[in-house]
């Protein structure tokens, strides 16, 4: 690793939110970061899914200040949980595969694919949501540095999803580390 590089450092929490729906989630996740809290967007364990879940990984010492951070902007939320040892962990929602000349990373269930070699765009696929051929229009056939990013074009968690992809892949093209 280059030494002027610094090693990206892995969020792991004691603790998750549940909250009442995906909307809430990506809501809370905001609210919280801008708070100055440190929060990750996960899938909940197995056995607390109920379809197109995303969750909140936390440090639960932190629990009253994003308690009342939420109260204040208004963000529902059904329950912070322990993460009991031995129990079912969380599903980091990125995911990233080498493929020779090509990186693929996955967020959730969109996808963005790069050249290695050169940062083109040349596939973004994945989902249910109505901007993702928009999404990839916009996108493919352009560099990673080119490209808009989701969050600013797309407006559905699908294009959530697609930034936070987005986002790693442009980590991992400028020599970040995979996670």
């Amino acid at each position: 690793m280059d030494a002027n590089k610094s090693e990206k450092v892995k969020f792991v929490g004691d603790g998750i939110i549940i909250m009442h729906d995906v909307a809430g989630a990506m809501k809370g996740d905001r609210v919280a970061r801008a708070a100055g809290y440190e929060v990750k967007l996960v899938a909940p364990p197995p056995e607390m899914r109920m379809g197109c879940d995303l969750a909140l990984e936390v440090n639960l010492f932190e629990q009253a200040g994003i308690e009342r951070v939420f109260r204040e902007k208004d963000v529902p939320f059904k329950s912070f949980l322990p993460l009991a040892k031995g129990s079912s962990r969380m599903c980091d929602v990125v995911k990233v595969t080498d493929y020779g000349n090509w990186i693929m990373v996955k967020a959730g269930n969109m996808k963005i694919s790069y050249e290695k070699s050169s940062g083109l765009v040349v596939n973004v696929s994945g989902g249910g949501c109505p901007d993702i051929p928009y999404l990839n229009a916009e996108m493919v056939g352009k560099t990673l540095a080119d490209a808009p990013q989701p969050s600013v074009i797309g407006f559905t968690l699908c294009a959530t999803m697609l930034q936070r992809a987005y986002e790693e892949a442009v980590s991992i093209f400028n020599g970040g580390n995979r996670k």
